[in-house]
């Protein structure tokens, strides 16, 4: 049998394709443990969401599984969530925020939000979603519920919980028919008390549904939210590209970190032909992130099952888990995290953080 320090020599040479540093030296090495001949340990990754975690423990398994004397290896793939700046008082529990902005509405910004969201869940993290929309909340309806938050003692609420998320909207506070005519300090109030008089607890991501635009609403919230970053939402038309370049920059101006751009209705696939159809064109988000500066984090089919799922209460991602939609959602949230745990590994040391272990 190997030693244990023959074991980790071993392991040495399994990189982080992101870090670019070898799972040992970045302490993703756990629980150690030799028995006869079996080696077993935890990998314990930077997000339950990571790209590539069963390449990583594939190529675990086949290293350790080479050395002289070894005839089984057990990998247990884990992940501890880190924060990319530390806890504050604001949503102190949440490891990070995360801004899904538009310059410009009906480019379905909350379609992604709410997808994002399932999709992170259904990656093993654990997730709230905050709709930051105060004149046009659509939480609600995308998820099927208008239950009321219950009390969590004074002047606090808890979240309505809803397909495995903690959500928050105006919507669930006043009549879905009611105009929300609002003065820019009623909304700054509102969007206040969200973000510190919920009882959002102990999670690893809060999607913030933005306003659409770059007014009142997203200065509060890009002012007083810990955003760990923010997702720009475009579609391929030119006159969409201007608004999300827009977007872009007021993050920047801000001092938020843009994550990068997904290209929503990117392209149309035909029932009969299977062809990939540019109805709107295609490239325009590509070629703004490679303007500007930022990863293309996806490309989302225009898909009709992602409007009835939405409407029916129930986003694509969690109704037909296997179309093309859903599949770039997840794709989409893969990205979103993995962007996340760069920034995390490099801004914060390693006891700042949440673990969650599962069996794969």
């Amino acid at each position: 049998m190997p030693t244990e320090q023959q074991v980790l020599q071993a392991l040495s040479v399994v990189e982080d394709p992101d870090l670019h540093r070898d799972i040992v030296s970045l302490g993703f090495v756990k629980r150690l443990a030799l028995d006869g001949s079996t080696v077993s340990f935890d990998l314990e990754l930077t997000t339950p969401a990571c790209p590539v975690k069963d390449e990583l423990k594939a190529r675990c398994e086949e290293v350790v599984g080479a050395l002289e004397g070894v005839s089984r290896v057990d990998v247990t793939l884990s992940a501890e969530v880190r924060r990319p700046r530390p806890a504050g008082e604001i949503m102190p529990g949440v490891k990070n925020v995360i801004a899904v902005a538009s310059g410009k509405g009906g480019v379905g910004k909350s379609t992604t939000a709410a997808n994002l969201a399932l999709a992170l869940v259904a990656e093993g993290a654990s997730v709230g979603l905050l709709d930051a929309d105060i004149y046009g909340p659509s939480m609600p309806t995308m998820f099927g519920t208008h239950a009321k938050p219950m009390p969590a003692g004074e002047d606090r609420i808890h979240p309505v919980f809803a397909q495995g998320i903690k959500l928050m909207s105006i919507g669930f506070l006043v009549d879905p028919d009611q105009p929300m005519v609002w003065r820019g300090p009623m909304v700054h109030g509102a969007l206040s008390q969200f973000l510190r008089q919920v009882e959002w607890g102990e999670l690893d991501y809060v999607i913030v549904d933005m306003p659409p635009g770059t007014g009142d609403a997203q200065l509060t919230l890009t002012q007083l939210a810990p955003l760990a970053g923010a997702v720009i939402v475009t579609t391929p038309q030119q006159v969409a590209l201007i608004d999300a370049r827009k977007g872009l920059k007021m993050f920047e101006q801000v001092k938020v970190p843009v994550l990068g751009i997904v290209e929503n209705m990117a392209y149309f696939v035909c029932d009969g032909c299977d062809k990939e159809h540019d109805i709107f064109t295609r490239g325009g988000g590509r070629r703004a992130a490679e303007e500007l500066g930022v990863p293309l984090l996806g490309e989302v089919p225009l898909e009709g099952g992602v409007t009835t799922s939405g409407d029916a209460g129930q986003p694509i991602v969690g109704r037909d888990p296997d179309s093309p939609a859903a599949q770039a959602f997840r794709k989409l949230a893969r990205e979103v995290a993995r962007q996340l745990a760069i920034r995390g590994m490099q801004n914060q040391p390693a006891g700042d953080s949440l673990s969650m272990t599962w069996q794969s």
